[in-house]
C-alpha cells in the first residue's frame, strides 16, 4: 500500500471539495433530485460526519484494540435526524475541512502502522486497517461523482426546453 498517495489524495480531495462547491446557490445546492438521491448539501454534510464518525475513528480503533467493537453508524438517518439539508453550506464545507485536517495531522504523525490489523466485523468478517484507509480515499471520489452527477442535473434543469445532449449522457 502507498500511504504517502493515499494521504496526499485525502489533501487533494479536502482541498478540491471547497473549490467544487463554492458560489454553489443554496436552492441548487439543497436541491434533490426526483429519486430522492442526496442533494450536494447533504452529501458535504455526509462526507463532515464520515470523517469525524467513521473512517478515522475506526482505524485509530483497529490500530489501538483490533477486538474493539465499533459504534454503530447511521448515515441514512443521520441526514434526516440531523437535517443535513437545513445547514448553510459553507458551514458544512468549513466542518468538513476542519475534520479533514485533523485527520491529515493524525495520518501523518503515526508511526509505522500495522495496517494489516483486523477487526472481525461480526457480519461481514475482518476489516484490517489498510482496507479501511483505501475505502476512505475511494469513499471521497464516489461522493465527488454524485455531487458532479447533482450539477448536471442542475444544468440539465436549468436548460429548460432546451437539450444537455450536446453534453453527452450521464451513464454513472
Amino acid at each position: 500500500m502507498d500511504v504517502e498517495k493515499l494521504i496526499d489524495s485525502l489533501d487533494r480531495f479536502g482541498v478540491m471539495l471547497p473549490e467544487i462547491v463554492r458560489d454553489v446557490p443554496t436552492g441548487d445546492a439543497r436541491w434533490k433530485p426526483p429519486d430522492g438521491a442526496w442533494s450536494i448539501l447533504e452529501i458535504v454534510c455526509h462526507l463532515a460526519d464520515e470523517e469525524e464518525f467513521d473512517f478515522r475513528p475506526r482505524i485509530q480503533s483497529i490500530l489501538a484494540d483490533p477486538a474493539r467493537s465499533w459504534p454503530p453508524i447511521d448515515p441514512e438517518r443521520w441526514a434526516i435526524e440531523r437535517r443535513y439539508n437545513e445547514i448553510s453550506l459553507d458551514d458544512a464545507v468549513a466542518r468538513f475541512g476542519a475534520l479533514r485536517r485533523e485527520s491529515l495531522g493524525w495520518l501523518r504523525s503515526l508511526e509505522q502502522p500495522d495496517w494489516s490489523q483486523a477487526y472481525q466485523h461480526p457480519e461481514f468478517g475482518p476489516f484490517p486497517a489498510g482496507d479501511i484507509f483505501a475505502a476512505w480515499v475511494a469513499h471521497d471520489y464516489l461522493h465527488l461523482r454524485q455531487i458532479s452527477k447533482r450539477l448536471y442535473q442542475i444544468a440539465e434543469q436549468n436548460a429548460g426546453e432546451f437539450s444537455v445532449r450536446y453534453a453527452g449522457v450521464w451513464k454513472a
